[in-house]
């Protein structure tokens, strides 16, 4: 970085017709006064607005009489303090009166030394390079009496101001973003105070080139990575130029890098109204932006007439064009050739005028000059009203006057306003409220892609000419988060109708691909969250869970008139009969070689037919005519009948059981199930979760399940056309026309076949 100094010289051609009484007898006559300055030779405008004050200033009879002012200008790059001491020697030698610095720190340093050795008053206002905040210039510290160098532009005061900020918006986690020519000393004292309060604080460089910053983050950076960084700078504080601030914004929005929640705060002391209304039209979410700023006169008449001096009108007036581009610098600038004049205006007045003679400061034995002390006393003493407000000094040559304006957008404003004010006095001067994003909104107008899905997303209303209505769970949540934020949305569904899958080519078509492209800001539809899509666009959190479902035609009843026997196997029922005719058998035998006793006259009964009879009336419990008093006939029917009593019992249970409950027996009762068996064809919605889930795993070659294996060749049967639809409505249509099975959310499936 090259800083330029320009040293001013002023020279005063006294009036030769002075009486001999005013004028003291020691002190030579008044000789002609003259300034020099050093610029930075990137500060051409502070050259620009340096000669004008003087012309303006030699204009003026009230202030200066007769007499002109006389300068000299050098340019220095701001990174060579030996320049910098070569040509204000220069200077010296010509004669000045006093010096006018607007260089960097380090130029700074070498210039108050030479001031101080050579007694030249050193007014140097400090210039930060390329536009980026000021930091706290480390000059050496000296006594009051041998300090020439004043400070014309007032302490840093940044840090005080930006942490009293984030204290009132109660932030405790944020980043920094500094630009590369900041010089990152100037936050440590900063760091230091929110480290002591437990704040959470880290720093980050931002390269010259951002974009290409940015690309390298996203090719280096894991998905859960960006994920965190993502959300790190949803509470972010620029320490940057307007120029960068502005590229950075733009780079990271376009990225998708920051929120609608995000909550920035922008601090530097040059940042213009254009720069205000630019930095908030990039912006999303909430902006706050720190500056400084000067008073004006209530009474627009004297806002260029400042006692008895009236400023260049395209230098005062905040309407013309010059004015609204005047760096911060440019104002101290003017001021201080005001303040010089003032200053030898009173020493002309007093008579009391030390000459000025060639100084000579290589040399070992140079001396200084013997007015600097009584000149350096009048600047101090000196105060005068400029574009700046009131300069003047304090005892240790500080300009104590400064002011700082704090304005903010909140989210959805794209208007910034003043929100607070600060000063090293009274502090901050009214209320700062972090607001969380909640109705605010207002005039946001978001492009919404779905993806027409029963009962989530469906049609309402189609009339020629006039746009589609929607409606639908989905738009249902979306309308109740319209009316709490405040936006406005429009609904389009996705060219392709797909969810949305990843090409070979590394694009994504469907729902995800509108989004990826930016061609629309949300999607809206029974959406799955997957770890692919996760890396390219962010969910919100789900409000359904789901398991996979199946769907299958129902098989058609039949009657069967032989029901009454299903509790039995056949088998069984046929050792039943066999053990019905055996124990027929057995009665009947024991009765006849055991016959019993009949009254005198009476037949026997015992025959195989009754026997038989009598054993299946006791098996299905209802008596026998033949009574048998035989002592083994009688304990053979008791365990007949023990027998007869738990095969009924058994039989009834499992008849009240078959009959209550009747379900029809499907094979298919898991994914295991389904991929075992040819005979039923199955498929899915193309490019959905499912079809992509199934369609990773059989993949995959260091996991490969051959369930989903041999569940991917039934489903990609001939490129995937003949088994998979498009979408569930399709597939529900061939169900219930073919016999095939489709796999789909179990959600999707319930509400379409309730």
């Amino acid at each position: 970085m090259i800083i330029t100094y320009q040293y001013f010289f002023f020279s005063f051609n006294p009036t030769p017709l002075l009486r001999a009484s005013h004028i003291p007898i020691s002190l030579d006559p008044a000789p002609p006064l003259s300034a020099g300055a050093i610029f930075d030779e990137s500060a051409r405008k502070d050259d620009e607005v340096f000669r004008m004050a003087v012309a303006d200033l030699n204009l003026n009879n009230e202030i200066l009489e007769t007499e002109k002012i006389t300068i000299s200008v050098e340019f220095v790059d701001g990174n060579n303090p030996f320049q910098a001491v070569q040509e204000a020697c220069e200077l010296m030698n010509r004669g000045i009166l006093a010096l006018v610095s607007s260089i960097g720190c380090m130029s700074a340093g070498s210039l108050q030394s030479l001031a101080d050795a050579m007694h030249i008053p050193h007014l140097f206002i400090q210039r930060a390079p390329a536009g980026t905040p000021r930091s706290s210039c480390t000059l050496a510290s000296r006594s009051r009496q041998d300090d020439y160098t004043l400070f014309v532009r007032p302490p840093v005061y940044l840090n005080d101001v930006i942490l009293q900020v984030v204290g009132e918006y109660s932030w405790q986690k944020f980043i920094i973003f500094y630009d590369q020519d900041y010089d990152i000393r100037g936050i440590q004292d900063f760091l230091d105070k929110t480290s002591q309060q437990g704040m959470d604080v880290s720093l980050q460089k931002v390269e010259s080139n951002i974009n290409m910053m940015i690309t390298s983050m996203f090719r280096t950076m894991r998905v859960e990575e960006l994920h965190r960084y993502r959300d790190t700078l949803r509470r972010a504080v620029l320490f940057m130029s307007p120029a960068t601030a502005k590229a950075f914004i733009t780079e990271v929005v376009e990225t998708n890098l920051v929120a609608f929640d995000c909550h920035w705060i922008i601090i530097n002391e040059e940042i213009s109204d254009q720069d205000v209304q630019d930095l908030v039209i990039k912006s999303i979410g909430r902006l706050t932006l720190i500056r400084q700023t000067f008073p004006l006169p209530q009474n627009t008449s004297q806002r260029c007439v400042k006692h008895n001096h009236r400023i260049n009108t395209s230098l005062c007036d905040p309407k013309d064009p010059k004015a609204q581009t005047l760096e911060i610098t440019n104002r101290y600038i003017y001021d201080t050739v005001l303040l010089l004049a003032n200053t030898f205006h009173r020493k002309l007045e007093d008579r009391k005028w030390h000459s000025m003679a060639s100084l000579t400061c290589i040399r070992k034995n140079s001396k200084p000059w013997q007015g600097g002390r009584p000149m350096l006393d009048n600047v101090k003493k000196s105060g005068v009203s400029g574009l700046t407000g009131f300069l003047e000094f304090t005892d240790n040559g500080t300009n104590p006057n400064i002011y700082f304006e704090i304005l903010g957008t909140n989210y959805g404003e794209d208007r910034g306003r003043g929100l607070a004010t600060w000063d090293p006095v009274h502090g901050l001067n009214g209320t700062l409220t972090d607001r969380k994003l909640e109705n605010n909104m207002r005039g946001v107008v978001l492009r919404v892609v779905t993806i027409l899905e029963e009962p989530f997303v469906m049609v309402s209303e189609n009339v020629l000419g006039k746009p589609k209505k929607y409606q639908g769970y989905s738009i249902d949540v979306l309308d109740a988060l319209s009316n709490y934020l405040g936006f406005k949305y429009e609904i389009y569904i996705a060219p392709d109708h797909k969810y949305g899958s990843q090409q070979a080519d590394g694009f994504w078509n469907g729902l995800i691909g509108e989004l990826v492209a930016k061609r629309a800001d949300v999607g809206l539809s029974a959406l799955t969250i997957t770890p692919e899509r996760e890396s390219v666009v962010d969910f919100t959190t789900r409000y359904m869970d789901y398991s996979v479902g199946v769907l299958l035609r129902k098989a058609e009843r039949t009657v069967d008139m032989f029901a009454c026997l299903a509790p039995f196997d056949l088998s069984l029922w046929a050792c039943i009969a066999g053990t019905v005719l055996l124990v027929g058998i057995l009665v009947y035998l024991l009765n006849w070689l055991n016959p019993p006793r009949l009254p005198m006259g009476s037949v026997s009964s015992t025959t195989l037919y009754n026997s038989m009879w009598f054993v299946y009336g006791s098996f299905v419990q209802q008596g026998g005519e033949v009574p048998y008093t035989t002592l083994a006939t009688r304990m053979m029917m008791g365990v007949w009948w023990l027998f007869a009593l738990i095969v009924i019992s058994s039989y009834t249970a499992n008849l009240a059981a078959f009959l209550t409950i009747t379900r029809i027996e499907n094979s298919i009762q898991s994914l295991q199930d389904l991929s075992k068996q040819t005979e039923l064809p199955y498929g899915t919605v193309l490019d959905s979760a499912v079809y992509e889930q199934v369609r990773s795993k059989a993949m995959n070659p260091f996991e490969r399940d051959p369930m989903y294996s041999q569940m991917w060749r039934m489903i990609n049967r001939t490129g995937g056309p003949d088994n998979n639809v498009e979408e569930s409505k399709e597939g529900i249509r061939k169900v219930q026309c073919q016999h095939r099975v489709p796999e789909c959310r179990g959600s999707t499936l319930d509400i379409h076949v309730s």
